[in-house]
């Protein structure tokens, strides 16, 4: 399949372009996975509108491609560690959609019983190690995955998303000195949505590239990606994970991609500029894979039933999750910590 031109705003002479093709099931889980995703966080939205998600919750739409890419490259030892922007790196794993919704609305059938929420999805027995609130705090917690792995033996990579304003705090540095100096199996990537929070990268940023073009302080290669094609996401997910996993060491992979939503809930988003709204519209992850599997000859009726699928799926899970109690009043205390003893060291 043909790659795309390029994102808004980017010289497509500085992107990597992967080398190798992408077979026709795997086209269409990388189809079927982002359908999924954007299906789900639009339900997600919706019911927080009528109050039924607790708490806040942060979407990533616009940005299916780079978790789908990764996690159909991903195999089942891996880890992911996302940032609490994280339902869709969730959703990639294999989690059940019913499980994440539940948490998401606070119920007992969640993937934590609903005590942890959208901000901390977490599902170990998929090798989902964690949502984390704290910006940059899983990179380093990321580290101890894949020293753990390397120490083992395991062919088990680890792999922490971030987005791009956590190149400008510390842990990122950190990070990423120490998994070059132990040459750990650990995957660093940056969806660079071009967006801290509120404020512009590009204002508070001494290079063009937050996370590619730091890159070679440490060591790395300049990975720098379309963060919009999942094509482009999955080889090169598939090349550096392999690497990772046979004792080649870690990388740096920035995916150049843009969030349509606001921050969060509360943030309408109305600092973007208009015209960059529009351009990223008309550049959507999801509109340009269905063109490109239209184009190599699968049919409409196959990509329809795709998206039906995905639309049932939501339904389900909405329905089971808004079916389902609320955590009991004696399971508050428990799962909320360690005891400090031995065994949690050991």
């Amino acid at each position: 399949m043909p790659p795309v031109s390029g994102p808004p705003g980017l010289d497509p002479a500085l992107l990597d372009r992967p080398e190798g093709t992408v077979d026709r099931a795997t086209s269409l889980a990388l189809y079927r996975q982002q359908v999924r995703m954007r299906r789900f966080e639009k339900r997600a939205y919706d019911l927080f509108m009528q109050s039924l998600v607790k708490g806040t919750s942060h979407l990533s739409l616009g940005m299916e491609a780079v978790a789908a890419g990764f996690g159909e490259a991903m195999h089942p030892v891996d880890y992911t560690f996302a940032t609490y922007r994280g339902h869709a790196h969730t959703l990639a794993r294999g989690s059940s959609m019913t499980a994440v919704m539940g948490e998401l609305l606070g119920r007992e059938n969640g993937l934590l019983h609903g005590k942890g929420g959208s901000m901390h999805l977490t599902d170990v027995a998929r090798g989902v190690m964690g949502s984390y609130a704290i910006i940059g705090a899983h990179l380093t917690i990321a580290l101890g995955a894949a020293w753990s792995a390397q120490y083992q033996g395991r062919p088990a990579v680890a792999v922490a998303f971030f987005g791009d304003g956590t190149t400008n705090i510390g842990a990122f540095h950190e990070a990423l000195n120490f998994a070059v100096v132990w040459q750990l199996p650990v995957v660093f990537v940056c969806e660079n949505n071009l967006y801290m929070e509120y404020t512009p990268i590009a204002s508070v940023t001494a290079v063009a590239q937050p996370a590619a073009d730091r890159a070679s302080a440490y060591g790395l290669e300049r990975v720098l990606i379309d963060g919009n094609d999942a094509d482009a996401v999955y080889l090169t997910a598939s090349r550096y994970l392999e690497r990772a996993r046979t004792g080649g060491g870690p990388a740096l992979i920035e995916a150049y991609t843009y969030r349509t939503s606001g921050h969060s809930r509360a943030d309408p988003g109305t600092y973007k500029p208009a015209a960059e709204v529009a351009a990223w519209a008309a550049y959507d992850p999801i509109d340009l894979y269905r063109e490109r599997l239209l184009t190599a000859g699968v049919g409409a009726d196959e990509l329809a039933a795709i998206e039906a699928e995905a639309d049932r799926d939501v339904d389900e899970a909405t329905e089971a999750a808004k079916a389902a109690p609320p955590p009991s009043a004696e399971a508050l205390m428990t799962n909320m910590w360690a005891d400090g003893g031995s065994a949690w060291r050991n």
